[in-house]
């Protein structure tokens, strides 16, 4: 367990990075994975044929997961780069997952960060959350983390907390917290379907290949902790980024799910954001999330 003073300074700070070779194995897509001259880096990319993606070599009941990843530029509709947990090639009907998930992006608009969590074959409710970010994650490389302890779940960008969601059991039933072993993926894949703004906006194979790089890998793979000061941190984030919460999406949940905390003053700002989705209830309905996408 880390000490308070190494948490505040960031997580990712206290732990050993490992090379690729180390950590991960090649999951798909042949000669779109290239592990880079240093052996610490891989470059992912996604063309006409295949998209591509690495998996780790051992699977994790808890702890900390960090990657650095730089997303590819220019016009990305459609195209989908991920960093998550999941153990769905074990568990087909009842399986657990933990995502974050680069949404691609029409040329000149922001790329989007979707949060993502699924346990015991839950996908029938969808518990995503989107934010912005305040900064390029083309231009450079960026940290995405995962804490992922017995009753907590965090997500970091650069650190900063963005997200947290509790273990809830109500009257010993309905667990929907992730708690089987799972492994570490990385992929870049064709999302054409649903990713940019539901699907209005494809992929165009015109702009390809579409190279995403992935270094900085931390598996570290036990519960490490985590300070509850820095949720003051993960609070201002979430008031000037986020702009997505299932929480209080009134369009497609009448009440909210039984890990939700709800904030009135996030309610509001999400209100006037996008008062179809989180007005009142009764509004548009949708239909409910689909079952686990195939990447």
């Amino acid at each position: 367990v880390l000490s308070l003073v190494g948490l505040v300074s960031g997580l990712r700070q206290n732990l050993p990075i490992v090379s690729f070779e180390e950590g991960y194995s090649h999951l798909f897509g042949e000669n779109n994975l290239v592990v880079l001259r240093d052996g610490k880096s891989v470059r992912l990319s996604l063309d006409g044929r295949t998209g591509s993606g690495f998996v780790s070599q051992d699977v994790y009941r808890n702890g900390y997961f960090s990657a650095s990843i730089k997303l590819p530029g220019d016009y990305t509709a459609g195209v989908v780069v991920a960093f998550y947990l999941s153990n769905g090639d074990r568990y087909e009907k009842n399986h657990d997952e933990i995502d974050i998930e680069f949404l691609g992006n029409v040329k000149g608009k922001e790329w989007r960060i979707q949060t993502n969590v699924y346990g015991n074959g839950s996908t029938g409710f969808g518990r995503e959350e989107r934010y912005g970010l305040w900064f390029d994650p083309t231009e450079s490389f960026h940290h995405y983390s995962v804490l992922w302890t017995r009753n907590l779940i965090v997500f970091f960008v650069d650190d900063v907390p963005i997200r947290e969601m509790k273990r809830m059991i109500i009257d010993g039933d309905g667990d929907e917290f992730p708690s089987k072993p799972m492994s570490v993926y990385g992929t870049i894949w064709d999302g054409s379907d649903w990713a940019t703004n539901g699907g209005k906006y494809r992929v165009d194979y015109g702009y390809a290949p579409f190279v995403s790089e992935f270094s900085e890998f931390v598996l570290h793979g036990r519960s490490v902790g985590y300070a509850g000061e820095r949720r003051a941190e993960m609070a201002e984030f979430r008031k000037g980024y986020m702009q997505y919460s299932y929480c209080y999406d009134r369009a497609r949940y009448d009440s909210p799910l039984p890990e939700c905390v709800i904030d009135a003053e996030e309610a509001e700002r999400l209100r006037r954001f996008d008062p179809v989705t989180f007005g009142e209830v009764g509004g548009r309905r949708r239909r409910r999330r689909r079952g686990r996408r195939n990447r």
